[in-house]
């Protein structure tokens, strides 16, 4: 089966992306494919290089790209809600003028249509998150 996720939960305000990285680990080990991994609304923190979580907690950031490279994982954050909330790769730091960028390696900006053609290609969409 394949599966796409959507995860809309910051990393450390909620479960969401703690939860949809465990799933993505049990469906891969039973066979399963995943197509893509969606991050909107406050799920896009999933793909910042600056989370600093204390050592006795998961890098949750650093999980997902560690999966997505062993997996080869196509992990997506939305383009319009990462810039909003501070998310941004090399180019879109240019674009705004930014001093700095912070997308994690192995995440991509894109827009919805992403998500939409991950519900097209796709057996199931999970969505963790609110």
């Amino acid at each position: 089966m394949i599966f796409s996720i959507v995860v809309t939960g910051a990393p450390y305000s909620s479960q969401a992306s703690a939860s949809a990285l465990q799933f993505c680990r049990s469906i891969l080990k039973l066979g399963h494919r995943i197509h893509r991994v969606f991050f909107y609304a406050d799920g896009v923190h999933s793909g910042s290089a600056l989370a600093a979580p204390p050592q006795d907690e998961i890098n949750i950031p650093a999980e997902w790209a560690a999966l997505a490279r062993e997996h080869e994982l196509d992990l997506v954050v939305c383009i319009a809600a990462a810039v909003r909330r501070g998310v941004l790769d090399e180019n879109e730091a240019r674009r705004y003028e930014k001093s700095g960028h912070n997308l994690s390696s192995g995440f991509t900006l894109s827009g919805l249509g992403q998500l939409a053609e991950a519900g097209i290609l796709s057996d199931r969409v999970v969505t963790f998150g609110a």
